[in-house]
């Protein structure tokens, strides 16, 4: 893969991104990096969990008397990351779309294996649902990469527990499947920021003991009754075949499905260029989903 292969829009950053992080030994590292993050400028609403977990609460600027939600779930390879890293985003969603946005700060691996994470989320959609002035047919579910593995574990769990239904889960690059590291020798591929090696590391810590069987959502074999599904993934990204997989299986299982393929995108292409056309394209064709499913429960 030689640079030219990206998308021109996001070359530049490309050359200076590493292909992977080297997470067994430099994880807590990595944790006190990402938690140097700044949060927004405006007071967050956090709301306590009986799990230990929280919730960041996202407001649209003129709320109305009831309104749809969406709980985002962060990313970070089941491993690292904060419901903080996504405060300009949820925010942005929240004014934008008029919705109310929680997002959940689940714990993590290798600390706190499956279920733990998958638990904290489900704990996270009870709370959301029962939020004053949040229409419970109209919250939907999302995250980007582990967070949106965890995302297509919820809506599992949500179906089978049949106490929630959720409107949609809007899966962004989500990180699915974990026998994709053993299919084929990917690092070769140069892949940025998320590689074969990352990935491995990040699977093993979260599943821990647990039967994958259970825990992946990809091994997962009936997808039937779920919530309709937004799928996006750049064709650089290491979960491009797994994401497409799930897509076509979801809709071989009668689940609308609309995927957004992005030719020459690596993971997180968005958050790292969030100005380039092609990043803002991307995060409109969520909104457009988002604001599709979201509508379609209100009343007339």
């Amino acid at each position: 893969m030689s640079i030219e292969d990206f998308h021109p829009e996001l070359r530049r950053v490309a050359r200076f991104l590493p292909r992977g992080l080297a997470l067994r030994r430099t994880l807590p590292l990595f944790r006190v990096l990402m938690s140097l993050h700044l949060p927004g400028r405006d007071e967050v609403e956090v709301l306590r969990l009986a799990t230990g977990a929280d919730i960041r609460l996202y407001r649209p600027p003129e709320p109305a008397a009831t309104s749809a939600a969406l709980l985002w779930i962060h990313g970070g390879g089941y491993l690292l990351g904060n419901a903080r890293q996504d405060d300009r985003w949820c925010r942005r969603l929240a004014q934008q779309l008029g919705i109310t946005v929680g997002s959940v700060e689940y714990r993590p691996a290798p600390e706190h294996p499956f279920p733990a994470a998958l638990e904290d989320c489900y704990a996270a959609l009870q709370r959301l649902v029962a939020l004053p002035g949040v229409d419970p047919a109209r919250v939907a579910i999302g995250g980007a990469s582990a967070g949106g593995g965890l995302a297509a574990a919820l809506a599992l769990m949500a179906r089978d527990r049949g106490e929630i239904s959720p409107a949609l889960q809007l899966l962004v690059y989500p990180m699915l499947d974990d026998r994709t590291v053993a299919r084929t020798p990917l690092d070769a591929r140069n892949y940025r920021l998320w590689n074969e090696s990352s990935n491995r590391f990040g699977w093993a810590a979260y599943l821990g003991n647990a039967n994958p069987e259970l825990a992946v959502p990809a091994r997962n074999a009936d997808l039937a009754g779920l919530p309709p599904a937004w799928i996006g993934v750049g064709t650089l990204d290491l979960f491009h075949d797994e994401d497409l997989a799930y897509a076509e299986r979801l809709k071989k299982a009668g689940v609308s499905c609309r995927v957004e393929v992005v030719p020459g995108a690596f993971h997180g292409f968005d958050r790292a260029v969030p100005g380039a056309p092609v990043s803002r394209s991307f995060f409109d064709s969520q909104c457009a989903s988002l604001r599709e499913a979201l509508t379609a429960g209100s009343a007339a």
